[in-house]
């Protein structure tokens, strides 16, 4: 482990990448795992509402912007003697993206976090900053330019019927 990266450290930026990940991502990567630990699952997937709030300019006073769906997992993976539990919650309705979610994550606890983190998590936050970067350009090529003229005479508007 890094020794600047505490484990709490760790698990935020993994549960971003995790989250943000595809559920096709995250089953690629699951599937091409070697020797892959035993899944127990202790909390089977659960979907419900949570209330989003919002802050005027990012300062301001919190008011209730609405509800989003959340898909929550908590597991326990087992391998060689060791056991360690994970969990994930997931924007939307898929109960798989958030098991494995979860799973990554419960190895993140274990001796395999390193592995984890070099093989799983790092290859997706790169993937994401690319999309995030092409995204980003896209929404700025169509960005739209106003200039405004001040007008020539600031008199009066009056016409001479001269």
């Amino acid at each position: 482990m890094n020794t600047t990266e505490t484990l709490q450290e760790r698990r935020r930026r993994s549960a971003r990448a995790l989250s943000r990940a595809s559920r096709t991502e995250l089953s690629e990567l699951w599937r091409s795992w070697p020797d892959p630990p035993e899944v127990h699952h202790l909390r089977a997937s659960e979907t419900g509402l949570v209330m989003v709030q919002g802050r005027i300019g990012g300062g301001g006073e919190r008011f209730n912007l609405g509800e989003a769906t959340v898909t929550r997992a908590t597991v326990r993976v087992s391998q060689t003697g060791t056991e360690s539990v994970g969990s994930a919650y997931v924007l939307g309705s898929d109960p798989e993206h958030a098991e494995l979610a979860a799973i990554f994550d419960a190895m993140l606890c274990s001796p395999l976090g390193d592995t984890v983190l070099r093989d799983v998590v790092a290859p997706l936050e790169h993937r994401q900053t690319a999309r995030d970067t092409e995204h980003h350009a896209q929404a700025r090529s169509t960005v739209v330019e106003f200039f405004t003229a001040a007008r020539e005479n600031s008199g009066d508007d009056e016409e001479d019927d001269e």
